[in-house]
């Protein structure tokens, strides 16, 4: 069995409340990529997992990985494989992605998605949906044109913990999400205060026709017109930048 786990972008991400809990009060537009990391399970006498790839040195304990724990939480005895080819903590739903992706492979619900993170739900969705509440209220959508737009991944290399980011969310409430391409992300001015280079990667993706970083960060993203225009912006990016992790996909 194999299923991709799909690239998470949120188009935009309004912040709206900080709840008595700790969590927060969001309204979103998940999208998402065709490419993400690659799950395979194979039968056996006992679960297990194993992690390659180029990002698999980065990932912690197995036993507290989300693919790990939904393949765990379904009760099946897989030899599970991740093969981690998005950067960890990088606002593009990984390991949320990866337990989505094994819930669709083994036949899990929505009901143990919910249990194992806010953006699970999505993931297990992996279609464009828009998301309330702590982003697991979901409605999918239908935006005519947005499925096969070019998109460029673009990340400067430095992890970001989701929690650090909404940490530092100045509070403010500046409105609902309405048409998404006037939307905004609310969590970029403290991760860019966290991590500066969030904005020469904006900067550097200045030619897209909307470029935003997505979800927590530090990945941002371009939408563009045409593969050739995505294209060459990777190019310029990676020759100015070669220390930065790339990836030209579209949406799905």
């Amino acid at each position: 069995m194999r299923e991709i786990a799909y690239a998470k972008l949120n188009l935009a991400l309004h912040v709206r409340a900080r709840e008595p809990d700790g969590y927060h009060r969001i309204e979103t537009l998940f999208a998402f990529c065709e490419h993400g990391d690659l799950l395979t399970a194979e039968e056996a006498d006992a679960l297990s997992f194993t992690a390659t790839g180029p990002f698999a040195a980065q990932l912690g304990d197995p036993a507290q990985d989300l693919a790990f724990r939904a393949a765990r939480a379904l009760g099946r005895t897989v030899a599970l494989t991740l093969d981690k080819r998005l950067p960890i903590a990088a606002g593009l739903g990984g390991g949320s992605a990866d337990a989505g992706a094994v819930l669709r492979m083994l036949g899990g619900g929505p009901e143990i998605a919910a249990a194992l993170g806010a953006d699970v739900p999505a993931c297990l969705l992996s279609r464009t949906a828009r998301g309330t509440g702590r982003g697991d209220a979901l409605v999918p959508v239908e935006i005519a044109g947005l499925a096969g737009t070019p998109v460029l991944l673009v990340n400067p290399g430095v992890p970001l913990a989701t929690a650090d980011v909404f940490r530092a969310w100045d509070g403010v409430d500046r409105g609902p999400l309405e048409g998404w391409e006037e939307g905004r992300n609310d969590l970029e001015p403290p991760a860019r205060a966290l991590v500066p280079a969030i904005g020469a990667v904006l900067d550097a993706l200045a030619g897209a026709r909307i470029a935003r970083m997505s979800g927590s960060g530090a990945t941002c993203f371009g939408l563009f017109d045409s593969d050739g225009a995505r294209d060459a912006a990777a190019a310029a990016i990676a020759a100015a930048h070669p220390g930065w992790w790339l990836s030209q996909t579209w949406l799905r």
